[in-house]
């Protein structure tokens, strides 16, 4: 088993078998559609050893699903049976469907009645099942969807991230407590000192858009390391630097080189993907590296961060002027993950990251 720090997000397309057991061998875990049930069992019996999460969604629920497992905490027919006050509505009091998401519908998320029965289904659905626990998409910070706030009884955005600060306790408390984990999708915590901490308390959290927000659109070097600062919180941690869906892309080097250079000895698992590319298998040879425990604090060069560890190195290049490259001096000893010494030197291109291990 080559295992390693991959993160398989793969909430698209109906699973293959040959690539269920391409996962069981190459990822330490796995994100799948809450109805992958036999796929959930499959990995769990080949790598007990593997986390496997399912996915629900906070904040919405979709008229399109039929059932009878959803991916939202609360089904569109149940929200509607339940009453109206579960759907958020815009001020003249239209349901508010999601921007570029048809048949996504925003659920009042403040509502007490709505949070108690998101809980109360989820963590039922979860008790006798074998998945770890629950990534719970859609911890939103900002107007991603459309929203356009102020929306009903005059809230903005910020109502809505202390109305998610009081349902991921709860249910978090809840799924811990049968044993299941919560890992919500914590939108640019940056942005909110302590925010990954509270909401990662209940088993982790995942950062959908560490370093980047499209292939070719990154943060500046500031934000990388502010966002590398904040996410040091507890459990498990899952990061994803968006790419244009290729292995071969240069952010896949580059993302999972900075999780080692910022994250140091624990430093989660890592995928890179096209925007919503959730129906592949993301890998690279050096996801499967070991680096062991650093020997040093990161070391700083301009925009140029490197880091030596017991069994590797790694280093990564934040600037994004297209010329400033950053040249390191590299440890002796280091080897390419796939074969082959590595050079005195490495120059690496803006945007670009290296991960090397001792021979």
């Amino acid at each position: 088993m080559t295992q390693g720090h991959g993160a398989w997000v793969r909430y698209g397309d109906p699973l293959s078998n040959d690539e269920i057991e391409f996962a069981a061998e190459h990822y330490e875990v796995a994100v799948l559609q809450p109805w992958e049930v036999e796929a959930a069992e499959r990995l769990k019996a080949a790598r007990p050893d593997m986390t496997v999460i399912c996915y629900k969604c906070l904040s919405s629920s979709r008229s399109y699903e039929r059932g009878p497992i959803f991916t939202s905490g609360v089904s569109y027919e149940e929200a509607e049976e339940s009453g109206e006050h579960w759907f958020a509505h815009r001020a003249n009091g239209d349901r508010i469907e999601w921007a570029h998401y048809s048949g996504h519908w925003q659920m009042a998320v403040w509502d007490d009645e709505y949070c108690e029965r998101w809980c109360d289904n989820v963590a039922d659905e979860m008790e006798s099942a074998p998945w770890d626990g629950v990534m719970a998409d859609n911890d939103v910070f900002d107007d991603y969807y459309g929203l356009r706030t102020p929306i009903e009884g005059e809230r903005r955005m910020a109502d809505l991230r202390r109305a998610l600060d009081r349902l991921i306790p709860t249910a978090g408390a809840r799924l811990n407590a049968i044993g299941k984990i919560l890992v919500p999708n914590i939108a640019e915590s940056r942005r909110e000192r302590g925010r990954w901490a509270r909401h990662s308390a209940f088993g982790g959290g995942f950062e959908e858009v560490w370093l980047a927000y499209g292939p070719d659109d990154y943060f500046d070097p500031e934000t990388c390391v502010a966002q590398a600062q904040e996410i040091r919180g507890p459990g498990l941690r899952i990061l994803r630097t968006a790419s244009d869906g290729l292995d071969s892309h240069r952010n896949f080097m580059y993302g999972l080189a900075a999780m080692w250079v910022f994250l140091g000895s624990d430093p989660g698992t890592f995928t890179a993907t096209a925007h919503d590319g959730y129906s592949v298998t993301p890998y690279v040879p050096e996801l499967s590296a070991e680096l062991g425990e650093p020997l040093e604090e990161p070391r700083q060069r301009g925009n140029g961060w490197s880091r030596t560890f017991s069994r590797g190195w790694a280093a990564v290049n934040l600037n994004s002027a297209r010329r400033r490259k950053v040249t390191f001096r590299v440890p002796p000893g280091l080897h390419y993950v796939s074969g082959g010494a590595v050079a005195e030197t490495l120059t690496l291109e803006p945007h670009h990251g290296a991960v090397f291990q001792m021979g």
